[in-house]
């Protein structure tokens, strides 16, 4: 019987992933800046596009994650 309660224990303590407000704003901001590097790399944008593209990538998809 201990080992039963033992598992419910580290079940009940096993963290979730619930995403909140500010996570939506920083996917709905990472696909703006993808989109918007994307379109100035399509029309040959040498110096905006891939800081969009990083921005995007490196700095706010990971925020939305992990926030």
């Amino acid at each position: 019987m201990s080992t039963n309660l033992k598992r419910r224990s580290a079940v009940a303590t096993r963290p979730s992933l619930e995403f909140s407000p500010i996570n939506g704003i920083f996917a709905g901001a990472a696909v703006l800046a993808l989109a918007l590097g994307y379109v100035l790399l399509a029309r040959g944008s040498h110096v905006a596009a891939p800081l969009l593209l990083a921005l995007g990538y490196v700095v706010l998809l990971p925020l939305a994650i992990i926030l």
